[in-house]
């Protein structure tokens, strides 16, 4: 396991310097990005960048599950959650 994660300002420093793009620039490609992903994957809509990466919204069913602490049952309602899929070339880099 990585012990160190990369932040979103290193993440905008290293593509800037690969494409010879401002910082700025690419820091709102990248806001514009996920803002897209997210208004797209709240309305329902599977967002896919075949071979790296895809999102979806799944719904989730109401279950029964147990407080930690003192191991009551409580009602965990239905509801949305978002499901993250690595693709083929993401998981090739990774072996």
């Amino acid at each position: 396991m990585a012990d160190k994660s990369i932040t979103k300002t290193e993440l905008v420093a290293s593509i800037a310097s690969a494409t010879g793009q401002s910082q700025s620039v690419v820091s709102g490609v990248l806001d514009s990005l996920f803002s897209t992903v997210s208004e797209a994957v709240a309305k329902g809509s599977k967002v896919s960048i075949p071979g790296w990466i895809a999102f979806e919204q799944v719904a989730t069913a109401a279950r029964t599950g147990r407080n930690p602490q003192t191991g009551a049952e409580i009602k965990i309602p239905a509801g949305k959650r978002v499901k993250v899929t690595a693709g083929s070339k993401l998981k090739a880099a990774v072996k």
